[in-house]
C-alpha cells in the first residue's frame, strides 16, 4: 500500500495592510514576500479576505493583486455587511482569526495587533479607543504571530487588558514586548520561549486544554530594519500630537499614524513595517510545520 501523503499546513495571512495598512506602491510586493517566506518553510500561504461578498481564506495571487486596490479593511463586525452588499476587503486581526478558525486555519500571522489607544483618543462617552482585535484574541482559539501591539498604542494598557481577557501571550526569542517597529518597549513579557517548536508546544497544550482564546506569540522586527526604540517614540509622539490637532480619530486615526510616522522616519518605519511582516509570516510556517509533523505530543 501507498503511504498516505500528509496535508501542506496553512498560514492564514492578514489583508488589511493590502488594502489600507501600507501604501499602494509596496502592497503586493510585500504580500508576495510573506507568502514566500511562508512556502519557503514548508507551510502554505492563506490570505484571507473578503472577494465580491464571499469569505475566503486562501485568495489566488490574480485575487489579492485585486484586492490590493479595494481600500476596505473589514473587522469581525464588518464581515456580514460586507457579505450582503457583495463587496471585496482585507481582513484585520480580528476578520482574520474569525474566518481562520471557521475555515480550520490554527496558526495566523501579522504585523501587530490592534489594543488600547493613548489616553487622548477616545470614543463615545470619553472612554478610551480599544480595538476590537483584543476581544477576538479572548474567544478565538488560533495561534497568532505578531510583533506585539502596534507602536502607536498605550502598550501597557493593551498587555494589561490581554491579561484581564485571559489572553496566553509569550516571546520567542525575546523577553520583552516587542513595539512593532522597535524590539524594545520596556515591558517584561510573563513567558518566553526559545524557538518555533516551543511555540507549537504551547500552542499545542492551549487546544488541549480546551482554552478558548488565542496564544499570542510575538516576535522581534529582524535587527537590521528595526527602530531604535527613541526614534520610534519621538515619532509617535509628533504624529499623535498632529492627529489630534487635526481632529483625526476612529478608523482614520491608524492610516494616518502609519503614514505619518514613515515620514518622520524618512521610510524607516515603513521598510521595517514590511520586514517584519515577511519575518512574522515566516515564524508563523515554522509553527504551522512543527504542529503538522507532531500533532499529538
Amino acid at each position: 500500500m501507498g503511504r498516505s501523503l500528509r496535508a501542506v499546513p496553512r498560514v492564514a495571512l492578514e489583508t488589511a495592510f493590502l488594502t489600507t495598512g501600507l501604501p499602494e506602491d509596496v502592497r503586493l510586493a510585500t504580500a508576495q514576500a510573506m507568502a514566500r517566506s511562508v512556502r519557503e518553510r514548508g507551510a502554505e500561504a492563506a490570505f484571507a479576505g473578503v472577494v465580491g461578498g464571499t469569505p475566503v481564506v486562501g485568495i489566488d495571487d490574480t485575487t489579492l493583486e485585486g484586492l490590493a486596490s479595494a481600500g476596505r479593511k473589514l473587522a469581525t463586525r464588518d464581515l456580514p455587511i460586507a457579505v450582503a452588499e457583495r463587496a471585496d476587503g482585507g481582513t484585520t486581526v480580528s476578520a482574520t482569526l474569525f474566518l481562520a478558525h471557521r475555515a480550520g486555519v490554527g496558526v495566523a500571522a501579522t504585523g501587530g495587533i490592534g489594543g488600547v489607544h493613548r489616553s487622548g483618543s477616545t470614543g463615545a462617552g470619553g472612554a478610551r479607543d480599544e480595538s476590537a482585535d483584543l476581544i477576538e484574541l479572548s474567544r478565538t482559539p488560533v495561534i497568532l504571530v505578531c510583533s506585539g501591539a502596534k507602536a502607536i498604542l498605550d502598550l501597557r494598557a493593551t498587555m494589561e487588558r490581554l491579561e484581564t481577557l485571559g489572553v496566553t501571550v509569550i516571546g520567542c526569542g525575546t523577553r520583552e514586548l516587542p513595539a512593532f517597529w522597535s524590539s524594545e518597549s520596556g515591558i517584561d513579557l510573563p513567558h518566553t520561549v526559545a524557538d518555533a517548536r516551543e511555540a507549537a508546544a504551547v500552542g499545542r497544550e492551549a487546544r488541549a486544554l480546551g482554552l478558548r482564546g488565542a496564544v499570542l506569540v510575538c516576535v522581534p522586527p529582524p535587527a537590521q530594519q528595526a527602530l531604535p526604540c527613541e526614534e520610534s517614540d519621538r515619532a509617535v509622539e509628533v504624529a499623535v500630537a498632529e492627529a489630534e490637532r487635526r481632529g483625526i480619530a476612529g478608523a482614520a486615526l491608524t492610516p494616518f499614524l502609519l503614514s505619518r510616522i514613515a515620514d518622520i522616519t524618512n521610510g524607516r518605519s515603513l521598510r521595517a513595517n514590511r520586514a517584519l511582516l515577511e519575518n512574522n509570516a515566516g515564524v508563523a510556517a515554522e509553527i504551522a510545520v512543527a504542529l503538522a509533523a507532531d500533532p499529538a505530543t
